[in-house]
């Protein structure tokens, strides 16, 4: 259900779908009033994603506005900010590993049982031209869907992994030891959003397979398995790179973004080495997908 508060921000849409930036708005004043949080909430599950230009507020309100939410979560691979835990440091920097690639359309930690609600976002320092991010809406993309792709994929699930993305570029037994430690989740392909009752495709970079695809309705002999189902997941994946539902932001130093990690997927655009992108993120802690 939607909560309908008096609307005090100015919210600019940015696309016919997804995003919008608001305006007469202090960040660090929404993290410790109740009525303006409220508002703010409405209007990112109206929106997706929000964002907000010049907003130097301090690292400790960063992180108050992010528990408004929820309570935060640490990466197991990305530094945190040692005074404030939940903040984690994105920085790539001129000493960072070129080849670390970060360009994929991805829902946040989705190899969680249950993954992040949404995560606050904050430019620190910013190339001048590049390192754009490009947010999409996943409600859009499932409701485009021909109909017998949504009556097909309805009763599917998925796994997702962390060693198959984070881990795959580590030594195996680190890899294994990462897989000890964060186990694959299995979630339905398509989610159901929990504010809004709205259909989500929930497939990314980090969906290996299809769990339950295998059975007699869908295979034939043994060799249909591996197409079919690969086929299907990829060609899920997929939409998330079709324009109309996107929108795409340009950083500034002290811009921020907030969004919904249940019911979106993001790119973050590596196109500006060997400049430095420096950001920091306070993830939400989410609950389980149905």
């Amino acid at each position: 259900m939607t909560v309908t508060v008096p609307r005090t921000m100015n919210a600019r849409r940015l696309t016919a779908h997804i995003g919008a930036e608001l305006t007469d708005v202090d960040l660090a004043e929404v993290a410790h009033d109740d009525d303006l949080f409220a508002e703010l909430r409405a209007l990112l599950v109206q929106h997706k994603v929000l964002f907000f230009r010049d907003q130097p507020i301090s690292r400790a309100d960063h992180v108050a506005l992010a528990r408004r939410f929820g309570e935060l979560e640490d990466h197991p691979v990305l530094g945190s900010d040692p005074e404030h835990p939940g903040l984690v440091r994105i920085y790539k920097d001129l000493d960072s590993d070129r080849e670390a690639y970060e360009n994929a359309f991805h829902c946040d930690a989705t190899w969680r049982e249950c993954p992040p609600f949404g995560s606050v976002l904050r430019c620190v320092e910013g190339p001048e031209v590049g390192g754009d991010t490009i947010w999409v809406d996943m409600v859009a993309a499932y409701d485009a869907l021909p109909e017998d792709v949504k009556a097909r994929i309805a009763p599917l699930r998925a796994r997702h992994s962390i060693e198959a993305s984070f881990g795959a570029r580590l030594p195996i037994e680190q890899r294994h030891a990462m897989h000890a430690k964060f186990p694959d989740a299995e979630h339905p392909v398509v989610r159901t959003h929990p504010d809004t009752g709205e259909k989500i495709l929930f497939v990314n970079s980090f969906t290996t397979h299809l769990t339950n695809f295998h059975n007699d309705e869908n295979v034939r002999f043994g060799f249909d398995y591996a197409p079919g189902a690969g086929d299907l997941l990829q060609y899920l994946q997929r939409q998330a790179a079709v324009p109309e539902f996107q929108v795409r932001w340009r950083w500034s130093r002290d811009s921020f973004a907030i969004w919904d990690n249940r019911c979106t997927q993001h790119y973050a655009v590596q196109d500006y080495w060997p400049a430095v992108r420096r950001m920091e993120r306070a993830g939400i802690v989410g609950d389980r997908p149905f």
